[in-house]
This record gives structure tokens, C-alpha cells and sequence, in this order.
């Protein structure tokens, strides 16, 4: 990763690496502290680590210094400290750095040995650890070489004037994969913080961002804000969706909002890296990509209703267990649906409510309840029940204004036709649905 760094310092050292709305970092300043990172990680005898900065410039550093010399770095997500305690317990972290007063050679360059002290021959290995989002259950750490990260960043064309937000943490796979592609086409990385979709909507309309990437949940919130605030809608040139099921209903309204932009989704996961994107504006993807021949990096296949994958860019295998065959086809959970050439995901295997022994999807139903006038957000999920084992139950966020007797009898009207199981039982107005790395969580609660 730091080559990519390298580069663009070599032929334009001033270029702007990453800016936030109180400062930017150029791309010499932004490897000089990741080669004094990787000095440190080197003069310490450093294997592995954690850590807890959510400060871009300083993430990247490590992340850069520590690939480069075969360290393998673990970015936790932002918890409480019990939970700092118990992810440093499950995955056997004894070093953790936290913000950057308690690092200041790394994270400012001072005390840099050098690029000889990180010269990265003494481990031939690049590994990774990438925590799950936990929206199914607890993180799981999977394990990547960096290599194998790298690979998709052969396709990326210099583009220097692009300007990406980072609406996603660095501690995700996607956000790695958003920081990758910047620095490959030599672009700058627009990082708010807080990551949370009001903070990207005034980083659009102040900081010049041109290309976005972010879940369909973080599309909702941030559509909801431009709706909300009234300011001017930001001129974007690519929108890029992933890390969850993509509903029609939310490409059309993306569409209508910003009309000049180039719309893609993306399917991918932490565990088989990226399959390729999506460009045709239509929800799922093409069956196209289950003609892929034996050589292709990722192949995918349908069995009994659930996407399978094969793939040789994806991770090593989970911490803790066994490596994974790169050549073995692994289920990914997600269940889809064949219709004419499209492969269209309807959820999450491990969300199925089942309902007095009738198995129950919930992201349909909370497609036709997002679909209400006065529904700003809704959340269909399984509730525990004594009777049935559970029901399905609603969260629905309602527009500013709008009156909740009447929200609720167009929901059960919107759901009558659906099978008896199907019907939420549950309908409870919030303020906001519950999410987890920006992904609506619908397992059972």
C-alpha cells in the first residue's frame, strides 16, 4: 500500500492526500509518517497490533507503515472501553494504540529512521485483520494479505481531480477498499468525522467531493437529510452502493435526487473481497456473472436459493480457525431470487423470522412499509413471541409532521395481501432504526 503512496509523492509531492473540513494532508506528508510508522513498528519488533484512532491521516499512516514491513494491524470499531477490553481478549491483542498523543513520532513523522529501517525484506507475509460489522452477531476477525487487497487497484486509472468521501470507517473491508482506489488513481480522500451521513451531506456541499460510496442505510439517512435541511442538493459525479440488499425503490430516488450522476452498486463482503460492479441502474445483479469461467478471480453460483462464491482475492481464513481453500465455493448467506437476467438479493439468511414454522423474510415487508407515504425509514425485523416463537414487528421513522394513525393504517393496508406470517403484528413509531456500521440490523431482538 505505501507504493501507492510513493507514487504520487514522487510526481507531485503537494498533490492533497485527504481533507477534512479543518485541515488536509499531501501525499509526501502523508507518507513521511507512514515510512516513521513503519520505522517504529520495525526498532520495536512489532508482529501485530490494534488500533483505536479514528483520525484519517493517522489510521492511513499505520495502516501504510505497517503493511509495508509485514506488521499485521487490527483498526477497532468505536466502543466503550469494555469493549475495547473484550476485542483485545478474542483476538489476543497485548499492543493497542489510541489516539495519536499517545504516538506523536508516528503520527507527525518525527523520530524517522529512514526508508533502509523500513525496508520490508525481513517478512516476505502482508496480513490484515478485518472485523465483521457484527450485524449478524458478534465480529469476527478475517484474516487478508495485502497482496491479495491490492490486486483489484491494477484496473484503477489515474484520476486526480476525483474527490472520494469516506462515509465508511477504515476498520471496514469497505472502507479499505474506497482508501485503496483513491490512492491507486491518485485522488484525494474527503474524511469527516463523525462518519455519519449529515456530516457527509455538509463534506459534499463544502469540500468539493465528486464520488461517494456508502451503504443503501447511509443513502436513506443521508436523502432523508437533503430532504430535511433544504439546502442545495451537492453535484456528484459517481454513487456507489454496497454492503447490503439494494431495494428499486431507493435506486429511484437516488436517481431523482442527483439525475447527472453515474449510479454503480457493488457486492462484496470482508470474507471474498470484491466481485466487480454494477452500472445498469437495475437492482441485483446480471446472471452474466454466474457464466465465469474457471480462471476468473471470483465465480459465483446459486444453491437452493443462496449465492455461492469461490473466490482468490478473498481472505486467508477467519482468526483463530483454519485457512480457507481459495478454489473452495463457500456460501455467503445472502438469499436471492432468479428473475428474467437478474439475480435479486431478498436478505440475509441469518434474518429469517420464523414465524410458528413459516420462514419470514423481513426485507420485503420493509420494502412496501418504506414504500408509505409518511415513512421516512422503516425497519422490519422478529420479535420473540409465546405463541409463535416470534412475529414480525416494525420500526418506522415518520416524516416531520406526518400523522402516525394514518402511517399506520396504510402499513397494514400496503401488507394485507401478504401470507398471515408475513404481517407485522408489532408497528412502533422511533426516532431512529437501529443500525451497525451503517447496515440495518433485522435479526431477531
Amino acid at each position: 500500500m505505501i507504493e501507492l503512496l510513493r507514487r504520487v509523492a514522487v510526481e507531485d509531492p503537494a498533490r492533497v492526500a485527504i481533507v477534512t473540513h479543518d485541515r488536509s494532508v499531501t501525499y509526501a506528508d502523508l507518507l513521511a509518517s507512514a515510512e516513521a510508522a513503519a520505522s517504529e513498528l520495525v526498532a520495536d519488533e512489532v508482529t501485530r497490533f490494534a488500533a483505536l484512532s479514528h483520525q484519517a491521516d493517522v489510521m492511513i499512516a499505520l495502516l501504510a507503515g505497517a503493511s509495508s514491513v509485514g506488521v499485521e494491524m487490527c483498526q477497532y470499531p468505536p466502543v466503550s472501553e469494555a469493549e475495547v477490553a473484550e476485542l483485545a481478549w478474542r483476538f489476543d491483542h497485548d499492543l493497542i494504540i489510541d489516539e495519536p498523543r499517545s504516538s506523536p513520532r508516528w503520527a507527525d513523522g518525527e523520530g524517522r529512521a529512514g526508508a533502509d529501517a523500513a525496508d520490508p525484506v525481513h517478512r516476505p507475509d502482508r496480513p490484515h485483520l478485518v472485523l465483521t460489522t457484527g450485524t449478524t452477531g458478534a465480529p469476527r476477525g478475517v484474516r487478508h494479505d495485502w497482496s491479495r487487497l491490492l490486486r483489484s487497484t491494477r484496473r484503477v486509472r489515474p484520476a486526480p481531480g476525483q474527490r472520494w468521501l469516506l462515509a465508511y470507517g477504515l476498520h471496514q473491508f469497505a472502507g479499505l477498499q474506497v482508501l485503496l482506489h483513491v490512492f491507486a488513481a491518485g485522488a484525494t480522500l474527503v474524511a469527516p468525522a463523525p462518519r455519519r451521513p449529515v456530516e457527509g451531506l455538509a463534506a459534499m456541499r463544502g469540500l468539493g467531493v465528486t464520488h461517494a460510496s456508502a451503504t443503501p442505510t447511509y443513502w436513506r439517512f443521508l436523502l432523508a437529510e437533503l430532504r430535511a435541511d433544504g439546502g442545495p442538493t451537492p453535484e456528484l459525479q459517481q454513487i456507489t452502493l454496497g454492503g447490503e440488499a439494494i431495494p428499486a425503490p431507493l435506486l429511484s430516488q437516488i436517481r431523482t435526487a442527483f439525475p447527472d450522476a453515474e449510479v454503480s452498486q457493488v457486492y462484496a463482503a470482508s470474507e471474498f473481497g470484491a466481485t466487480g460492479s454494477v452500472r445498469d441502474r437495475r437492482s441485483g445483479l446480471s446472471t452474466e456473472v454466474l457464466a465465469r469461467g474457471e480462471d476468473a478471480d471470483v465465480a459465483m453460483k446459486v444453491v437452493d436459493g443462496e449465492l455461492w462464491v469461490r473466490s482468490r482475492i478473498g481472505m486467508l481464513g477467519y482468526y483463530g480457525e483454519d485457512p480457507v481453500d481459495a478454489d473452495a465455493w463457500r456460501p455467503t448467506g445472502d438469499l436471492v431470487e432468479m428473475t428474467d437476467d437478474r439475480i435479486l438479493f431478498r436478505g440475509r439468511s441469518s434474518e429469517i423470522v420464523n414465524v410458528g414454522g413459516v420462514k419470514v423474510h423481513p426485507l420485503p415487508i420493509e420494502e412496501r412499509v418504506g414504500a408509505v407515504a409518511g415513512v421516512d425509514m422503516a425497519r422490519a425485523f422478529g420479535r420473540p413471541n409465546p405463541m409463535t416463537g416470534s412475529i414480525v414487528a416494525v420500526e418506522i421513522v415518520p416524516v416531520p409532521g406526518a400523522d402516525i394513525d394514518q402511517i399506520k393504517t396504510a402499513v397494514r393496508e400496503a401488507c394485507k395481501d401478504l401470507d398471515a406470517a408475513a404481517r407485522p403484528r408489532s408497528i412502533r413509531f422511533v426516532d431512529h432504526v437501529t443500525t451497525s456500521g451503517d447496515k440495518i440490523i433485522r435479526r431477531a431482538q
